[in-house]
Formats: structure tokens, C-alpha cells, sequence
């Protein structure tokens, strides 16, 4: 009997009608299709018991309740072990979420406060939601970057109802499955994409790295401002921001782990904390001095204290003593209302993925978790906010054993907001971007320009397209100019599709066969058939021409009507075609659209004795 994974004809031949089980359990899986009839039906077939059961699973409300609310699922098993463990987590993670996200409400030009206002509200809410045991949610150095222009227009508000909006698209996305949409966006399109960010972020913060006052936030005003301001720089902030990156890098490379003895695991702790170690020492030393009636750093100000208020977002806003209505904050958001999104939910993802480590991934529910996310976290004036690799990275290097490691981690948070904010006005900016320049160097994606070189040379394209436009425009500009050039490549090889050209004699007689290597669809139906005519005059003789399907599991009405032409070419020629290992839909098709082309059509496993009669004829000519 045949194994469940094959379907056989009564032939032995393998049918490409029907899928396989492992086919249709991927495809069920997704929502992408039902099994048919006869695959439901059939009495060897698994897949179609499994389908029923699965299909039973997902109506079950119970079943339905879990994958929708997660922490359903796990928190029954929940013992003490894990809590300890989730706290210790939580504990590491809040040390790094703290002056991180202090530091990229700076690259996104808001008060320091609105970095913590954004780093709690998504632990609390992916606690229930959320799927993934490793995944931190809060502010990033690119959401920071990619929601300045909203605080450059409208200000504080502009950030939090870009967060609210971004949540409902989000959520949007997720409700209507439309996870799919971020498949376009290729891997060397995300790598230029994020080392542009990398790039233009790093350099935003060389002016406080200087201790030097530069207008604008781009790239190129960066370096021109800094270049130009060059003699005003401060020495004792230079002084401390190269010490802060030495330090910064140094910890990072402690020989610590987690599972030596004490002095290791101390090396450890502090190796995973180092950004707060490094803003605390900095704090330190600029308070110390302060007390002395010394202040030869630039410090990040007076911030607001306490805890954030609990208010809904603003549809109307007032900045710079111009009033603006909701109508025209939405149009000045311009693309990035669709972009920012997108790329939020593309990061929630990967960094889902990295970490999935062979579990089951629901887009879907990590969708709509981070909308919710969003959404609530705006009516504690949170800017938009995301999965954050490097305290994903720090939370599952601490031994996380659940999505509870983000309560401790939000509570540590949120005890910073309402008692040491008034600590924070003596953080020296300098170390706020030697911590933004650090992360943004470990951040560059040198090993895919590698990667590329070594397996496709062309996909350096669309990554340097998207760096080069993203530095030198704009994040959304760039990103939807990588998108179209990738789009244009895959159109042209879709268009252009390989084609493999042999000659050899079979029955005594010599033909061509020409396999397409991939499926066709109508921009390559002019090309495929302009190719074989080429063959064949190439050839200069007229050879019996065998156009092998293998590799061809769908056609449309245009294809069709160029093979067609095809036959009806090589005919005026002398010459005959043969369609020759076709899939019975691709067969179906082409004699849908003229029924004379089933003559043409062979299915013999190999060539042999196909062209016997040919031969005899050829015989007799010559005698």
C-alpha cells in the first residue's frame, strides 16, 4: 500500500490533482483552502480525519478561548519554580528597558518620561495576549526614528495618536489576517531597511555624543551640522560618551554565564544589565559633581514625575499655536500611517520567529496582540511601540519560563516612573547616546551583504536601493522604493522564466526538447515562445521539438494562446511538437482553449518509442 504522503493513479503514477497529506494539512492549517471532495472521502487518506478534527478544535469554543487568550492556556500549570524564574527575568529586562527607552524617546524628540510611559502597558497587555514566551514589548530605536516626523509636526500628541492609530491598523490587520502583507517585504529589502536605520540613528546622536547644538535629525543634516559645529564641542561630554562606549562594549564582552559559580553569574547580570550599569555610573558622576556646584555635562533636563495620566488620545491637537483638527493630523501623517505599522508588525514577527525555536507561531494572535498593545497603551500617552529584539534577547538569556516575566518587568518600569524621575534630570545626555550609538553598531546587518554575495548576487540590489534611499529620503520612502525594485525583479524573472535547451536522439532521430524551469504565466508567454523559435532556427534543421512540463503546475488563457501560435509556427515549419510530462490541469487548460492540442499531448514516462513511426518514415526517404 502506498505511503499516505503519495497518491497514486491506477497506473502507479503519481497524480498531480491530488495534494498530499503533508500539502494539505500546511494548507489547512493556514486558512488557505478546504480539502476537496475526494481527498475528504478518500479510505486511506489521513489527511481528511485529521482535517475533521482540527476542524472540530478550532469550533470548539474552549480551544477557540486559548488561542485567542493565551494565558488561559498556561497559567493552570504555573508553579512557583517559574515564578522565580519569570521575576529574575523580568528584573534583568527592566534594568535594560529603562534607559533604553528613556534613550529612544530622545531619537524620537519627546521628553525622557514618555520612553517609560511606553514600556509598560505592553508587558501588561501581551500577558494575556501574547504568544510567545520571549517577546518584550516597548519602544525601539526604529519606531523612535520612524515616529520623529510626527513629533517634529504636532508634538507629544502627534506621538500617542500615531500609537493609537498604528494599534488599530494593527489590530485591523490581524482580525482580517492580512499578515501576508509583510511577505512582500523581502530579506535584503528588511537588512538595507534596518542598517539605514541603524545608520541614520547613530548619526543623529554624534551631536550628543559632542556636546554640540545641530538642527534636523537625518543623516545628512547630521553629519553636516556636526562638521560644521565641529569647534564646539564639548570636551568633558566627548570625554564621557567615548568612556560610556568603551564600558558599554567591555561589559558586553564579560566572560560571565549564567550557570557558573557566583562570580560568573555575577559577570553575567552584570553583562545583560550593562546599559543600566553605565547610565547609573554616568548619573553618579554628574550628580556628585552637581553637589559641587559643577555641571560640565549636558543633562537630560527636568522631566515630569510620577506616573503617566490615564486620558484617551488627542483627535485634536494644539502645537506651536496652530490647532489642528483630526481630518488634517491623518493627512500630515501621510505614509507613514501605513508604514509604521507595517514595519512594527514586521519586526513583532521576525523576532517571533527567532525565538519560536520550533513552536507553533499564530501571526494572527501576535497581530492582534500588539494592536491591542497599542491601542491601550496610547491612553497612557505611549508612543507607538514593538517587539524589541535586544530585550527579547536579554529575557530569553535570563531563563524566562512564561509571558509573566513582563509584569515584573512593566511593575520595574513603572516604580521608575513614579519615584525615580526625579533622578533622571542628572543623566548626562552623552551617555544616553553612547547607549543609542552602541546598540545601533550591534544592530548593522554586515553578514547578509555576505550572504548575498555568496548566493545571489542581485539581490544586493534591492538592499542597497533601500539603504541608500532610506538614508539619503526618508524610512518611508526608502522602504517603499526597496518594495517596488524587489517587485520590478520579481516581475522580470517571472517574465524572463529559465529555460533549459537540449539535443538528443531518440529513436534513432534527433529532437529538442526545451523544459521551462518554472511555471508560466502571461508576461512569459511571448518570451517562451520567442525562445523556441530561436532554438529551432538556431538549429537550422527541422527537428521534432518536445516541450517538457515538468516544472509548469499552472497556466492562463495567455500562455495557452501562445502555445497554441507555437504549434501552429512550427507546423508552418515542417516541424513537430510534442507537450510532453504536462499536469493534467495545465492539459485541461490548453484544450479548453482549442481541443485540436490534445493531439499533441504524450504521456509515456520516457521518450522512447515515441518517435518510431517518424523514424520508419525517415528510413524510407532515405532509401
Amino acid at each position: 500500500m502506498p505511503s499516505s504522503d503519495v497518491r497514486l493513479e491506477n497506473d502507479g503514477e503519481p497524480s498531480p490533482l491530488l495534494r498530499t497529506d503533508r500539502e494539505i494539512m500546511e494548507e489547512f492549517n493556514a486558512g488557505i483552502v478546504w480539502p476537496t471532495k475526494s481527498e475528504k472521502t478518500g479510505e486511506n487518506h489521513q489527511a481528511a480525519k485529521l482535517c475533521r478534527e482540527m476542524a472540530s478544535q478550532k469550533c470548539d469554543p474552549k480551544e477557540l478561548l486559548r488561542r485567542r487568550i493565551p494565558i488561559v492556556a498556561w497559567l493552570p500549570l504555573y508553579t512557583w519554580n517559574k515564578l522565580f524564574q519569570d521575576a529574575m527575568a523580568g528584573l534583568t529586562v527592566g534594568l535594560t528597558a529603562i534607559p533604553q527607552g528613556i534613550a529612544y524617546a530622545v531619537v524620537a524628540g519627546l521628553p525622557a518620561q514618555y520612553g517609560l510611559y511606553s514600556g509598560f502597558m505592553g508587558c501588561f497587555v501581551y500577558l494575556i495576549l501574547g504568544g510567545s514566551k520571549d517577546i518584550t514589548i516597548g519602544p525601539t530605536a526604529i519606531m523612535a526614528l520612524m515616529v520623529q516626523s510626527s513629533v517634529t509636526k504636532y508634538g507629544a500628541d502627534g506621538a500617542v495618536l500615531m500609537c493609537f492609530l498604528s494599534g488599530c491598523m494593527i489590530f485591523l490587520l490581524g482580525i482580517l489576517h492580512m499578515g501576508f502583507l509583510v511577505d512582500f517585504i523581502s530579506m535584503p529589502v528588511i537588512s538595507g531597511f534596518t542598517n539605514a536605520a541603524a545608520v541614520t540613528i547613530g548619526s543623529s546622536q554624534l551631536k550628543s555624543l559632542l556636546g554640540i547644538t545641530v538642527s534636523g535629525s537625518g543623516f545628512v543634516e547630521s553629519i553636516v551640522g556636526v562638521f560644521e559645529n565641529i569647534t564646539d564641542t564639548s570636551l568633558w561630554d566627548t570625554l564621557l560618551g567615548v568612556v560610556s562606549i568603551l564600558l558599554l562594549v567591555g561589559l558586553k564582552n564579560l566572560p560571565g554565564n549564567r550557570s557558573g559559580n557566583f562570580w560568573r553569574k555575577t559577570m553575567w547580570v552584570i553583562c545583560l544589565a550593562r546599559n543600566a550599569v553605565v547610565v547609573i555610573l554616568a548619573t553618579l558622576v554628574a550628580y556628585l559633581l552637581y553637589l559641587n556646584d559643577l555641571q560640565p555635562f549636558k543633562l537630560t533636563g527636568k522631566i515630569t514625575e510620577g506616573l503617566p495620566p490615564f486620558v484617551p488620545p488627542p483627535f485634536s491637537i494644539t502645537y506651536n499655536n496652530q490647532t489642528s483638527d483630526f481630518p488634517t493630523i491623518v493627512k500630515g501623517f501621510g505614509s507613514s500611517l501605513i508604514s509604521l505599522p507595517l514595519i512594527a508588525v514586521l519586526e513583532n514577527i521576525a523576532i517571533a520567529k527567532t525565538f519560536a525555536k520550533g513552536r507553533p507561531l499564530d501571526a494572527t494572535q501576535e497581530m492582534t496582540a500588539l494592536g491591542v498593545c497599542n491601542i491601550l497603551g496610547s491612553f497612557f500617552r505611549s508612543m507607538p511601540v514593538t517587539g524589541s529584539f535586544t530585550r527579547t534577547a536579554v529575557n530569553n538569556a535570563s531563563g524566562v519560563q512564561t509571558q509573566m516575566g513582563g509584569v515584573v518587568t512593566g511593575a520595574l518600569i513603572l516604580l521608575a516612573c513614579g519615584v525615580l524621575t526625579s533622578t533622571f534630570e542628572f543623566i548626562p545626555k552623552s551617555s544616553l547616546a553612547a547607549v543609542i550609538i552602541v546598540a545601533m553598531y550591534y544592530m548593522l546587518d554586515f553578514e547578509t551583504f555576505r550572504v548575498l554575495w555568496r548566493t545571489k548576487k542581485i539581490d544586493l540590489m534591492p538592499l542597497t536601493v533601500t539603504l541608500v534611499s532610506c538614508v539619503f529620503l526618508s524610512l518611508e520612502d526608502g522602504m517603499i522604493i526597496g518594495i517596488v525594485v524587489n517587485l520590478v525583479l520579481l516581475l522580470y524573472f517571472t517574465a524572463r522564466p529559465g529555460v533549459l535547451v537540449q539535443e538528443e536522439t531518440v529513436d534513432g532521430i534527433s529532437i529538442l526538447i526545451i523544459t521551462p524551469r518554472q511555471s508560466l504565466s502571461f508576461p512569459a508567454a511571448e518570451y517562451l515562445r520567442e525562445q523556441v523559435i530561436y532554438r529551432c532556427k538556431l538549429s537550422g534543421e527541422t527537428l521534432p521539438v518536445v516541450l517538457d512540463g515538468r516544472h509548469v503546475y499552472r497556466i492562463d488563457a495567455t500562455v495557452a494562446k501562445n502555445l497554441k501560435y507555437l504549434q501552429t509556427d512550427l507546423e508552418s515549419r515542417n516541424q513537430m511538437l510534442i507537450f510532453w510530462n504536462w499536469s493534467p490541469e495545465v492539459r485541461q487548460t490548453l484544450e479548453s482553449y482549442d481541443s485540436s492540442l490534445a493531439q499533441q499531448f504524450r504521456t509515456a514516462r520516457t521518450l522512447d518509442g515515441m518517435f518510431v513511426v517518424q523514424a520508419e518514415i525517415n528510413a524510407v526517404r532515405t532509401e
